[in-house]
């Protein structure tokens, strides 16, 4: 008879006491999740990375100080094995996009069930992908670009992909050796052909039509 499987373990970074106690409790009663840290802001959560290992972090969006967004993009440039679980009190199509473009593998609304947490974290654990079913729509009306690929010069995937790794124009501008007024003249020609409304957007829409 094999072992069982080792529970999965969850960084929880959540700033409001309440609620951390809620999701820790949630979390805590099912045999397959254990909750190993807890963090009240993003600069906490990657003190706490680099002393306990996790694999799954449950971070709140609205943190204070570096908000989940940026935590999350940190905690995968130090560790990228960890899965990111987003949560937000809102579904607004701004906030989906750049917690997917972060990093995230899932994206869960705190006012849902409980059940849908646990789903959302055992499918980021498994190396899946889970959006809230209330916030699918925004990704799935706003991730459409018909031949996207095949319009992009090889100078604006170039930066399309400085774009989706986080590089501002200045430095997109001195890696590629071009002027920052080209640069900007390249984003929008991306932005344009990828139909997406910011960089945030077209970061997103590149990587899940695997253009980059």
């Amino acid at each position: 008879m094999s072992p069982p499987a080792s529970p999965i373990r969850v960084l929880l970074v959540e700033d409001h006491a309440f609620t951390r106690d809620g999701l820790r409790a949630t979390l805590n009663l099912e045999p397959d999740l254990r909750v190993v840290a807890e963090a009240r802001s993003g600069e906490e959560a990657l003190e706490v990375l680099a002393r306990v290992p996790a694999d799954v972090a449950v971070l709140d969006i609205g943190l204070p100080g570096m908000d989940g967004v940026r935590a999350a993009a940190e905690i995968k440039r130090g560790w990228p094995e960890v899965r990111i679980v987003m949560l937000t009190a809102h579904d607004l199509r701004d906030e989906v996009f750049a917690a997917l473009a972060s990093g995230a593998e899932a994206y869960c609304l705190k006012r849902e069930t409980p059940e849908l947490l646990l789903l959302a974290v055992r499918a980021a654990a498994a190396g899946s992908a889970y959006l809230d079913p209330r916030i699918a729509h925004h990704v799935l009306g706003g991730v459409r670009a018909p031949d996207a690929a095949s319009s992009l010069t090889p100078r604006e995937t170039e930066v399309l992909r400085l774009i989706a790794d986080g590089h501002p124009n200045r430095e997109i501008a001195a890696r590629l050796g071009i002027s920052v007024s080209t640069v900007k003249l390249h984003v929008q020609d991306v932005l344009v052909k990828l139909q997406a409304a910011d960089r945030t957007q077209a970061a997103v829409k590149a990587l899940r039509q695997g253009l980059l």
